[in-house]
């Protein structure tokens, strides 16, 4: 299988960092063939100054990103919940990079529109210091149903699985390493 892995934390040397280093030398051990980026060594811009009435000109990184969402099976992505949601970088890439016409085509005359990345699943990591049932009861998981609902599936990639690692301030060293053993436990 080809899978892409975004480290969508900005700090490579974070706990999502090592989860998704953990991720790629599995996965490569496993014969899959993985691409990576990690956002916060990319350069672009990361705000859609005109919406989408006119498309930016993206920059390298932005470029090879959609190279690889179009080359892969299975998209990894790995981030934070930082206040119930994305980090601003994250979100910043996925304004650029998943723009009408490459994710998505709106047709002219009725509200519905052409899902331009069918074919791809996605598998969705998210670490959060809170425990899990305060993130859906408070935010009722809206972090994850915006990333799954109204952008990757509403792309065409599905399905979405999604692990959620909470209460990660608290973990020690032992407790953080048992869920990165779990998590590259359920590479298939």
């Amino acid at each position: 299988m080809k899978l892409y892995i975004l480290l969508a934390h900005p700090d490579t040397d974070s706990f999502n960092g090592q989860l998704a280093d953990a991720y790629e030398q599995a996965a490569i051990g496993k014969g899959h063939e993985v691409r990576r980026q990690n956002l916060g060594e990319l350069t672009f811009d990361p705000i859609l100054w005109k919406g989408y009435k006119e498309i930016q000109k993206l920059e390298p990184d932005l470029q090879e990103a959609q190279r690889n969402i179009i080359w892969c099976d299975n998209w990894i992505i790995f981030y934070p919940v930082w206040w119930g949601s994305v980090p601003a970088l994250f979100k910043g890439f996925i304004d650029r990079t998943l723009y009408p016409g490459f994710a998505f085509k709106y047709h002219d005359k009725d509200p519905f529109w052409d899902k331009l990345l069918r074919e791809r699943s996605a598998h969705v990591i998210t670490t959060c210091d809170a425990p899990w049932l305060w993130i859906w009861w408070e935010y009722r998981n809206s972090d994850i149903r915006t990333v799954r609902n109204a952008i990757l599936k509403f792309c065409g990639i599905s399905p979405v699985k999604h692990t959620r690692i909470d209460r990660v301030k608290y973990l020690s060293q032992t407790d953080r390493q048992k869920k990165i053993q779990k998590l590259v436990a359920s590479i298939n």
